[in-house]
C-alpha cells in the first residue's frame, strides 16, 4: 500500500510526504483504513513502529478545519509523549489548518484557560489536567468524536481508570475510540467490553520462537568456515537459507565466495540503499534465489516461509540479536534448522545465550534428520 491509497486528503498528503514518510508501515497499513471508516480499534504495537502516525492521521483526515470545537482527545500518561505525539500532528497536519495543543499536569494552568478560548480541535493531553479543565467546563467536549489512548496499559492502570471513566462521562455517547497499548491487561479488557463497539483487534506482537527450531553448533577454526558451509550445502536440503556475519565487509567477501563456489547468491547489508535492500528483499522473499548472506538489518520481522535453514557464520554476540535471526513468529509453526559456526572465542556466548533463551544448542550429527526440517508435502 501507498498513503495514497487510502484516498486522503490533497493537504495531509502533502504534509506526510513533506515529513519523509515513503510507504505506511504495518501498523499504519492496517489501522488507517479502518479508523477512517469509523469503527473502533484495539490495536497491539510497540514503540517505534509508526503507531503515532497510525491514528494522527486518520484523526487529521477527520477533523473539520471550520467546526471551531474540540473533534478529538488524544490521551497519553506523560508529558514527554504528549509534547512528541503533538509534534507528529502540526508535522503531518500543517497544510491542513488544524490547530493542535497540548495540555499537561505540572504547567500554568491559567495559559491553558486562555489558549481555550481561541479554536483547538485536536487536544492532545495527560489524564489529571484533561478532567480538570472538562470539570472547569474549560474544555467543551461535547463534539469530541474522536477518543484515542495511546499506552493504554498504562492509561488503564489504577492511577488513571477512574479519570478516564470521568472523562468520557463528557464526551458524546457515540464516539469513536482507538486504543493502542503494548499490552493487553485484563483492564484494558474490562474497558474495552464496556466502552468499545465491535472493536477491530489488531495485533503485531508476535513474540519470536524458538519452537520448531532445531539448533546445532559445529565447532571450526576460522579458516575452515567456508569449507564447513560447503559441506552444509551439498548434506542439507535447503529450500531457502539466511547466512549472518557480523559486519558489512564480511557479507559482501562471503557472498563472493558463495557465488564463486558454484551457488547463486545474493546480499543485503546496512551499507546499501535502502532501495537496493527492498529489492534483495522482495526476490529472495519471491524465491529467485536460495541463498542470502546478511547483516543485523534484516533480523526484523524475516519471517519468510520458505526458509528452512539459517546459518549463523558469524556467531552473534546478545541473546536478543540470536532470537532475532533465528526466531520465528508463532504464527506458522513451520519447521527450521539453525546451525552456528562456533569458534574457540564465541564459546562463553554460545553458553551465555542457551542460559537467557532456556534453550539447548546441540553439537551437530554427523547426519540430521531430514523431518526436522523439511516440511512433508
Amino acid at each position: 500500500n501507498t498513503f495514497e491509497d487510502f484516498y486522503l486528503k490533497r493537504e495531509l498528503l502533502m504534509g506526510i510526504f513533506e515529513a519523509g514518510f515513503e510507504k505506511p508501515s504495518p501498523i499504519q497499513e492496517e489501522a488507517i483504513p479502518v479508523a477512517i471508516t469509523g469503527r473502533d480499534i484495539l490495536a497491539r504495537a510497540k514503540n517505534g513502529t509508526g503507531k503515532t502516525a497510525a491514528f494522527v492521521i486518520p484523526t487529521l483526515e477527520k477533523v473539520k478545519p471550520k467546526l471551531n470545537k474540540i473533534q478529538a482527545l488524544i490521551m497519553v500518561p506523560t508529558r514527554e509523549l504528549a509534547l512528541q505525539t503533538s509534534q507528529v500532528v502540526r508535522t503531518l497536519g500543517k497544510h491542513c489548518g488544524i490547530s493542535c495543543m497540548v495540555t499537561t499536569g505540572g504547567t500554568n494552568l491559567r495559559d491553558d484557560i486562555l489558549r481555550l478560548n481561541e479554536t483547538v480541535h485536536i487536544l492532545v493531553g495527560t489524564p489529571g489536567r484533561v478532567l480538570d479543565l472538562a470539570s472547569r467546563k474549560v474544555a467543551d467536549l461535547s463534539d469530541c468524536s474522536l477518543f484515542i489512548m495511546d499506552e493504554a496499559d498504562k492509561m488503564l492502570s489504577r492511577d488513571f481508570k477512574t479519570i478516564i471513566e470521568q472523562i468520557l462521562s463528557f464526551l458524546p455517547p457515540t464516539h469513536q475510540s482507538l486504543l493502542f497499548s503494548a499490552t493487553f491487561p485484563l483492564t484494558v479488557d474490562e474497558f474495552m467490553d464496556k466502552h468499545l463497539h465491535k472493536p477491530y483487534e489488531i495485533n503485531l506482537m508476535e513474540e519470536l520462537t524458538l519452537k520448531g527450531i532445531t539448533q546445532y553448533y559445529a565447532f571450526v577454526e576460522e579458516r575452515q568456515k567456508l569449507h564447513c558451509l560447503n559441506t552444509l550445502f551439498s548434506k542439507l536440503q535447503i529450500n531457502q537459507a539466511i547466512i549472518f556475519c557480523n559486519s558489512t565487509n564480511r557479507v559482501e567477501l562471503l557472498a563472493k565466495k558463495i557465488t564463486d563456489l558454484g551457488y547463486s547468491c545474493y546480499y543485503s547489508h546496512a551499507r546499501m540503499k535502502q532501495q537496493e535492500r527492498n529489492k534483495v528483499f522482495h526476490e529472495f522473499r519471491q524465491g529467485k534465489v536460495r541463498t542470502l548472506v546478511c547483516s543485523d538489518l534484516l533480523t526484523r520481522g524475516i519471517d519468510i516461509q520458505a526458509v528452512n535453514v539459517v546459518i549463523n557464520f558469524d556467531f552473534p554476540k546478545t541473546a536478543e540479536t540470536y532470537l532475532h535471526r533465528i526466531g520465528r513468529s508463532g504464527r506458522f509453526g513451520h519447521l527450521g534448522l539453525a546451525i552456528n559456526l562456533i569458534n574457540w572465542n564465541d564459546r562463553f556466548n554460545l553458553y551465555k545465550i542457551e542460559q537467557e533463551l532456556g534453550t539447548e544448542i546441540a553439537a551437530i550429527p554427523a547426519t540430521i534428520d531430514k523431518s526436522l526440517y523439511v516440511a512433508e508435502n
